[in-house]
């Protein structure tokens, strides 16, 4: 056997260790940035933790992969625009989505945020001032940027957010977690994500269809961030194309009633 042949050999076996491993022996819940490995196209992703140890801290990054349900979430710290163009795409196609938000964002564009809500969308928390919450361990400091978007949601809506978190950058740490379900708050990460924030290298509308249908799976909590000119782009394509592979779309309390993992 060469020896290139010999080191794939090597390779497969390594891996195929590490996905045993990580059934038999789930991933506990540490501090560190969300990540994402995806072992085959088509199939969900590994997360940084399991589905089970999430679970224990009210948190998700997946659905059921058994079904052909998709969860659609959209990160906004601040409008660039593309907003309306989505929020026409998903009335188009009757699709549910959640917007985690900032505080300025809410601040500053009042009259978006009500569209969202009268159209049915689930506003989430993405905290006041997108801080790293990991470097918070006062529950009461970490309490007050999650209550200062409630208030202003509130102000805006006149009604009470609903209590969904996603943590600033994918940042968190067990604490953390635990914090926010002491709160009252459910976490969602999410399964399928690409680079899709940076406005000075938007990808093509070419690059970003293949990245996301090239991982889409049953269950996927995909992230998108609705700054992305691009993304308001894609969507109604991105959209047809899932629902021509037979996917249907839920709202987020779905993903969480449905006890993933048990």
């Amino acid at each position: 056997m060469k020896k290139r042949d010999s080191f794939i050999c090597i390779f497969a076996l390594a891996v195929a260790l590490v996905l045993t491993l990580t059934a038999l022996y789930p991933v506990a819940v540490e501090a560190g940035s969300w990540g994402l490995s995806f072992p085959a196209a088509g199939q969900p992703p590994v997360g940084n933790a399991t589905v089970q140890e999430l679970k224990k801290l009210d948190a998700v990054y997946v659905g059921d992969t058994e079904k052909k349900t998709l969860y659609l979430t959209f990160d906004a710290g601040y409008e660039n625009g593309y907003t309306a163009k989505i929020l026409d795409v998903l009335k188009a196609h009757d699709v549910p989505a959640a917007f985690f938000l900032v505080g300025s964002y809410l601040e500053r564009n009042p009259e978006l945020v009500k569209r969202m809500v009268d159209e049915g969308h689930l506003v989430g928390n993405h905290t006041a001032h997108h801080p790293d919450m990991s470097k918070i361990s006062d529950l009461s400091a970490f309490g007050k940027e999650l209550q200062q978007v409630e208030d202003s949601y509130r102000t805006i809506t006149g009604q009470e957010m609903e209590k969904y978190y996603r943590p600033p950058q994918g940042i968190y740490s067990k604490d953390n977690l635990t914090m926010a379900k002491e709160l009252g708050y459910k976490t969602v990460f999410w399964s399928l994500a690409y680079v899709d924030w940076n406005n000075d290298s938007q990808p093509t509308r070419e690059a970003a269809m293949d990245k996301l249908m090239g991982r889409i799976h049953n269950g996927a909590v995909i992230l998108l961030h609705s700054t992305s000119k691009t993304n308001s782009e894609i969507l109604d394509e991105f959209l047809t194309a899932l629902e021509g592979q037979g996917y249907t779309f839920a709202a987020l309390p779905e993903l969480f009633a449905q006890n993933p993992g048990e």
